[in-house]
């Protein structure tokens, strides 16, 4: 897949609030889903017969455009960016996308991604947040039972050890998600690879420079598809 990143070239390309909208999107997928794209939300796609036969649609909106990207990074395919123009709409044209709807659609998309494809980090986080209270509130429970022998907060006690234990059973279902995902993620990557891919390029001519950007040519030659 290469992705067209948008490059202004004009002041008003974008709409109040899409610029930051945009850049914080990118953020959230790059920290989850570790690799970061200048411009994610791009409906400029080149995209191989191997991506379209394996990509499975199941948005009807601009999220797609997050699934496009998340789908890329989990089946591990060859990915790039190239910058393009990007310049205001013509005058007298007026666009019909609601800004904090559609961000909150594809921000909801982005934890439904996270929920199916990253399960053991969700379930780390949520897990987190409990023991993190627990201990807020379980430790000056401690610290008063040991100087006076008393538990005289037994309603705190119980909440924060339910919480800790919330926090457990989370890790344990995250780390059980996670092993079956990665089954699920192998098969279709298997899948993937069975659609045939292009057929191997002639080599290039004598004295012709080749960047493989530290990969051989063969390894090129097999992760290159054809538009």
């Amino acid at each position: 897949m290469v992705n067209g990143a948008r490059v202004e070239t004009t002041r008003d390309a974008y709409r109040a609030g899409h610029r930051f909208g945009n850049q914080a999107l990118n953020w959230v997928v790059g920290l989850l889903f570790e690799q970061r794209f200048k411009d994610m939300l791009s409906g400029y796609r080149v995209l191989s017969r191997r991506f379209v036969k394996s990509f499975p649609v199941s948005s009807s909106g601009f999220e797609i455009e997050t699934e496009m990207i998340v789908h890329a990074l989990e089946m591990r395919m060859p990915v790039a960016e190239i910058d393009t123009s990007y310049r205001e709409r013509p005058s007298g044209s007026h666009s019909k996308l609601n800004t904090l709807r559609v961000g909150w659609r594809i921000l909801f998309t982005i934890l439904n991604l996270l929920r199916q494809e990253r399960p053991l980090k969700l379930a780390f986080a949520i897990s987190s947040v409990f023991a993190a209270t627990s201990l807020a509130l379980g430790v000056p429970v401690i610290i008063e039972f040991l100087e006076t022998g008393l538990v005289p907060r037994l309603p705190t006690a119980v909440l924060a050890m339910g919480l800790m234990l919330s926090a457990f059973l989370f890790l344990i279902v995250g780390i059980v998600l996670d092993s079956v995902v990665d089954g699920h993620r192998e098969l279709k990557r298997l899948a993937y690879l069975s659609i045939p891919g292009p057929a191997a390029s002639e080599p290039p001519a004598a004295g012709t420079r080749v960047e493989t950007g530290g990969r051989s040519a063969a390894t090129l030659r097999r992760d290159t598809t054809r538009p």
